[in-house]
C-alpha cells in the first residue's frame, strides 16, 4: 500500500495544477461549459470542493460523517447536486477560496488519521492512503474537464501511478454501475509511465491483458476520452469489453465522451515528469 504522505504530496501537486487553471479566470469564464453535459467550470470546482469536504469530515469526525450518510437519499444524482448547491451559490472568487481552503483541510485531516486506522466512506471504510488516491482520481477527472473547457493541455507525470493503481483495484466498478457480473478471469495490466517506467499489476500468467500509456489509461478509467482515441490495447474478449465500461468511480457511468470529440484540439500532453 502506498504511503499516505506520499499520496497526499502528489494530491497537493495535482490540486496546484487545478489552481493554476482557474486562479486567473475572469468571472464570466467560470460559466464556460465543460465536456460534462450541463456542468460549467464552476460546477467542476464545486463538486471537487464538496467531495473533499466529505472526505475531511470522514477523516476528522467519523460520527458526523456516519450521521450524514444516514440521512442522504438513494438518488445518487440528486445527492451530488445537493452537495454542490451551496458552493455553486457562491461568487467565483468565494468559490475559489472555499476550494483552496478545503483542499488544505482534507490534506491535514487525512494526514492526522492514526497509523492502522481506516476512514468511514460511502460503501466501506478505507485506509487514508486509498481515500487520498480516490481524491487524485477526482482531481484528474475534473481537472481534465476544466482543461478541456479552456483549451489547455496538461502535463502528464508519474504521479499518475496512484490513479493507475486505484483504477486497477476497483476494476469491477464498471460492471457494478451497469448491473453486470464481472468475469472470473483476472487481467494483467501493463502500463507505461510518462517517464518510460513500466508498471505492472495482476497475475503475470494472465491470458487477458490491458496495456498502454498511463495518461491514456487514466483518461479511459475516468471516462474523459473514448477508447478509440486512446492507445490502450486489450488482449482477450473480456479485456476488450472492459475497455468499453471501465470506470474508477462508483455510481452512474455518465455519458462519457464520443470518439473523435477532441481530435481537433489534441487529446493530451505527454511530456515526462517526476
Amino acid at each position: 500500500m502506498a504511503d499516505t504522505q506520499d499520496v497526499l504530496t502528489d494530491l497537493n501537486a495535482d490540486c496546484d495544477e487545478i489552481d493554476r487553471l482557474v486562479s486567473g479566470l475572469q468571472e464570466s469564464q467560470w460559466q464556460l461549459p465543460t465536456p460534462a453535459p450541463g456542468w460549467t467550470i464552476a460546477h467542476q470546482i464545486a463538486h471537487l470542493t464538496a467531495t473533499f469536504q466529505m472526505a475531511t469530515t470522514a477523516a476528522a469526525d467519523p460520527p458526523a460523517f456516519r450521521a450524514f450518510l444516514a440521512q442522504i437519499s438513494d438518488d445518487f444524482t440528486a445527492n451530488v447536486a445537493a452537495a454542490m448547491a451551496p458552493y455553486l451559490a457562491l461568487p467565483p472568487g468565494d468559490l475559489l477560496g472555499r476550494w483552496q481552503a478545503q483542499r488544505a483541510d482534507v490534506t491535514r485531516a487525512l494526514a492526522a488519521v492514526p497509523p492502522g486506522e481506516v476512514v468511514p466512506w460511502l460503501v466501506r471504510p478505507l485506509p487514508p492512503a486509498i481515500l487520498a488516491c480516490a481524491g487524485i482520481m477526482e482531481a484528474f477527472a475534473h481537472g481534465q474537464d476544466i482543461a478541456d473547457a479552456l483549451g489547455e493541455q496538461r502535463e502528464a507525470t508519474d504521479r499518475l501511478r496512484h490513479l493507475v493503481g486505484f483504477a486497477v483495484a476497483v476494476w469491477d466498478f464498471g460492471y457494478q454501475a451497469r448491473g453486470m457480473t464481472p468475469p472470473d478471469a483476472q487481467f494483467r495490466f501493463v502500463i507505461t509511465a510518462p517517464s518510460g517506467a513500466v508498471w505492472t499489476f495482476g497475475p503475470p500468467d494472465a491470458t487477458q491483458q490491458i496495456a498502454g500509456p498511463a495518461v491514456d489509461f487514466c483518461l479511459l478509467v475516468t471516462r474523459r476520452r473514448h477508447r478509440d482515441d486512446l492507445a490502450i490495447t486489450a488482449t482477450g474478449a473480456d479485456a476488450d469489453q472492459w475497455l468499453n465500461i471501465a470506470q474508477a468511480y462508483r455510481g452512474p457511468a455518465g455519458e462519457g465522451r464520443s470518439a473523435g470529440q477532441f481530435a481537433a484540439a489534441g487529446a493530451r500532453s505527454v511530456r515526462p515528469g517526476p
